[in-house]
């Protein structure tokens, strides 16, 4: 018996409980022609590579036959591959008579490098998505590596009627704020399936959580990202609780249930062995992200899918719980969280997912699977590590993306040509250029703990107190002869300025000032000056040597060759000098024989100052 029926049941369910799909929509910049320029909405393709974090500029090419693009290029002996110098082709595909994923997968082998397909009426834009594998080929799907969009018919007319009158139409593609980036850290689900026989779906998801368990690992215990995976089911209408189907297919008395991973209810595993197998997912999830380590879940969903596959009948909870238990995570606790699956009650877990299911702010409802989303934003494109890790990595503010999104297949670095134009010292090795995922920034840097202050384009200077161990704060310093003179001082401004002895704007240059031609030493009669870098040398005729505090020359045996106005100010300062010394010599010899004088006294006779106790009281 085939899915039939109860899949249609579930469609409908589905579409009446959660309708509110919302289409990822993007922009397009029409440069050329003046007719048409503009910004437009597009619909991200759900199969290809989307350049997210990026822009692409290209040429647009609608195909003189092929229109609707369901054959190959090659037939007609027709290529759109750009030749060196020239930009890439858009190629203008028309809707209609093949799958939306065909007609890139044509586009690519002829060498376009962005497919638009231009809707056939007027409508509200769609998702296109890839075919269901029973009823197409689908070895071309993930091949396909070209971004796709869908546009309305009134921009695919209007592009069609300007190549038709001899224009050349420019465009660029920008996905550089199709993820929302408020923050350091990234916000993304994944809402997925551990059911291993739907076809090739089921196989690229595998694949993914094998191939992207690395980086999503990095990322977690790295604090840069909080993963949550999630898990779709559905709910039986009540007219047929009671029917096999149900029964095969749900837990909890028909509340969540999961297609039959066959489609045949005669054979193999039934729907509600999903449901439990997602189940104990979201609990190993709970489990190990109570511990903070919630990196784990990767370890165990791939792990699951390697030794408990449904085609070596080894999808079964023995299988699952060794695999917890080889993991060292708590089986005890994933069955407490799971709780009763046969009972008639609500799963806390599964409940909590089916809300989940529902579109909340800027994020519409998840109604297919695989379904990721960042930042609250659907990813569009094929689930592949590269392509995820760029969405992942838009994600991030600016300056603030985790190394692993700044490598060279990530990320093209935009400082390595020509410095992006920002200012840099090359003698000291400091740029002001900033790569980041979304493009450059030009910011003055910080370099060990000194801030550089300035516009980043075309000047940043050092500033803050350690300012002069960073290049000398870009000022002047020079050494010779084992003297080190510098224009920089280490205080909080960013000034830079000459030291004494030397004159210039302390950036390039600080020259030595001559002070024996400016006058400024060695002016007593007897001196003689000689200029130094940075400072001055004064000596004296034979006999007597240099006093620099009082700029004169004394006599060596004390012999003093002064002018008057020095003799005047010496024999003022002796007799001052002298006058002191005696009023303290009168002073304290007096205050001494005072001293003396009392203590004498007081032997023979009180004195006043003293209470008298010779007098006496007799009482009889």
């Amino acid at each position: 018996m085939k899915f039939g029926v109860l899949s249609f049941s579930f469609v409908l369910i589905l579409e009446l409980t959660f309708g509110t799909f919302l289409v990822e929509k993007n922009n397009l910049k029409v440069t050329s022609p003046d007719s048409i320029k503009g910004v437009y909405e597009c619909a991200i393709g759900n199969f290809g590579i989307p350049k997210y974090g990026g822009t692409l500029v290209g040429t647009v090419v609608y195909p003189m036959s092929n229109h609707k693009g369901c054959k190959s290029f090659s037939e007609f002996g027709v290529s759109f591959k750009s030749s060196p110098g020239s930009l890439p082709t858009f190629l203008l595909i028309d809707r209609g008579d093949c799958y939306f994923a065909l007609k890139a997968w044509n586009a690519q082998q002829a060498g376009a490098a962005a497919i638009l397909v231009s809707d056939n009426k007027l409508e509200p834009l769609i998702t296109m998505d890839t075919p269901e594998e029973d009823t197409a080929n689908a070895d071309y799907l993930e091949k396909i590596n070209i971004p796709s969009a869908l546009i309305s018919k009134s921009l695919g007319d209007s592009i069609k009627s300007a190549i038709s009158d001899g224009n050349m139409v420019n465009m660029k593609l920008d996905w550089t704020e199709s993820v929302p980036h408020p923050d350091e850290r990234v916000e993304y689900e994944l809402w997925t399936d551990s059911n291993d026989e739907c076809g090739k779906k089921c196989d690229t998801q595998i694949e993914f959580l094998r191939n992207f368990k690395g980086a999503a690992q990095i990322l977690e215990k790295g604090g840069y990202t909080q993963f949550t995976p999630h898990f779709i089911t559905w709910y039986c209408p009540k007219a047929f609780m009671l029917s096999r189907q149900c029964k095969s297919q749900c837990i909890n008395h028909g509340r969540y249930c999961a297609p039959d991973p066959e489609q045949d209810f005669t054979r193999g595993y039934d729907g509600k062995d999903v449901v439990v197998q997602n189940l104990r997912h979201a609990c190993v999830y709970r489990v190990v992200n109570e511990t903070g380590k919630a990196w784990k879940w990767w370890d165990y969903a791939t792990d699951f899918s390697v030794r408990c596959p449904m085609k070596y009948n080894k999808y079964t909870s023995e299988c699952a719980d060794e695999v917890i238990k080889s993991l060292g995570i708590d089986l005890e606790k994933v069955y407490l969280c799971m709780g009763d699956t046969e009972g008639d009650v609500e799963n806390p877990v599964l409940k909590a997912e089916q809300e989940s299911q529902v579109g909340k702010g800027s994020r519409g409802d998840v109604t297919i699977l695989p379904t990721l989303v960042v930042n609250n934003r659907q990813y569009r494109g094929k689930l592949e590590k590269g392509a995820v890790l760029k969405a992942i990595c838009a994600g991030f503010q600016e300056s603030t993306e985790p190394a692993i999104c700044l490598t060279e297949d990530q990320n093209t670095n935009e400082c390595l040509e020509n410095n992006g134009g920002c200012w840099q010292d090359r003698a000291a090795n400091i740029t002001a250029c900033l790569d980041t995922f979304r493009g450059r920034l030009c910011e003055c840097p910080t370099v060990q703990g000194v801030k550089f202050v300035g516009d980043g384009y075309t000047h940043c200077k050092a500033s803050g107190a350690l300012r002069c161990g960073i290049n000398n704060g870009g000022c002047w310093r020079e050494t010779r002869g084992g003297y080190t003179y510098s224009a920089c001082t280490d205080d909080h401004s960013s000034v830079c300025k000459c030291p004494p002895g030397f004159k210039g704007d302390g950036v390039k240059s600080c020259e030595d000032v001559d002070e024996c031609k400016e006058k400024r030493a060695c002016q007593c009669p007897e001196c003689r000056c000689k200029n130094t870098w940075g400072s001055y040398e004064c000596t004296c005729r034979k006999g007597l040597f240099y006093l620099r505090e009082l700029d004169t020359c004394i006599g060596a045996f004390g012999a003093v060759k002064l002018g008057w106005s020095f003799v005047l100010i010496l024999l003022l300062a002796l007799t001052a000098a002298t006058l002191s010394g005696y009023a303290i010599y009168k002073y304290r010899i007096r205050h001494y024989m005072d001293s003396e004088i009392r203590s004498i006294m007081a032997q023979y006779m009180p004195l006043d100052s003293q209470p008298n106790n010779t007098e006496t009281h007799m009482d009889f």
